[in-house]
């Protein structure tokens, strides 16, 4: 049995009246790829936020690797500094150059030089494919190139998981494929791996397992040849025969 990574038990979320998430369960394990998928409004990015505690749950428990994210004595800090979390917006700073973007956090929380810093920070600009954009400036890159800089910026922090949020739906189509195509060699690296996305093919290829989500709820989970070939519910057949329309 792998390693649980995160464990997630029974999580509620509400703001103000309405229930975002209701009763959420799932476990995701070392070296793992969960996919989450769901129509507009299923919760599917509330769950990934309240992991990296960017949300606190209303009620609930959540784990990473065995520490009790809602124990009044955990470091939150501490633990979000092993979870890298890629947006749909790249959330890069304007004035700093790409190899600059990908240091900054090394710097002020993982404490190292400026040397270590620039050199972790060119492996992983390698490692998306752009070492080449590493003194451009942000308006200079494409959005899946700024995309790749956000992604090294994450993997620079060397977390033991990497929570991605659509990070394709802000980009234009000609962009998508080189930014999966980043996603999917972390993948087989072995990366644990948290996606929310509506790219279905990706989902295919990368996936361990998927999780369906509607209303709050996780309805079904199952692995892709069986979600995508037969699956349970209702719900994500009506779901699946509307976006797998290739």
């Amino acid at each position: 049995m792998q390693n649980e990574m995160i464990v997630i038990q029974e999580l509620h979320k509400y703001f103000g009246q309405i229930e975002a998430v209701k009763a959420v369960s799932l476990t995701v394990r070392q070296g793992e790829v969960v996919i989450i998928i769901g129509p507009s409004g299923s919760g599917k990015s509330t769950v990934l936020r309240c992991i990296n505690h960017l949300e606190t749950p209303t009620s609930g428990d959540i784990y990473i690797e065995g520490v009790h994210l809602e124990d009044k004595k955990t470091n939150i800090n501490e633990v979000r500094a092993e979870v890298g979390m890629v947006f749909q917006q790249f959330n890069l700073f304007p004035h700093l150059t790409a190899l600059e973007n990908v240091t900054i956090a090394q710097r002020l929380v993982r404490k190292r030089d400026k040397a270590e810093a620039n050199r972790i920070g060119m492996e992983q600009l390698e490692r998306v494919g752009i070492p080449e954009k590493a003194d451009a400036y942000p308006r200079q890159l494409s959005g899946g190139q700024q995309q790749r800089v956000a992604i090294a910026r994450s993997l620079a922090m060397n977390p033991k998981v990497m929570l991605f949020d659509e990070p394709t739906s802000a980009l234009d189509p000609e962009m998508i494929k080189e930014v999966l195509d980043v996603m999917l060699d972390l993948a087989k690296e072995g990366m644990t791996m948290v996606v929310v996305t509506h790219e279905m093919g990706f989902a295919r290829a990368a996936a361990d397992r998927m999780v369906f989500m509607d209303g709050g709820q996780v309805v079904e989970i199952a692995t892709p040849e069986d979600l995508y070939n037969n699956p349970q519910h209702q719900r994500t057949k009506l779901f699946l025969s509307k976006i797998l329309t290739h």
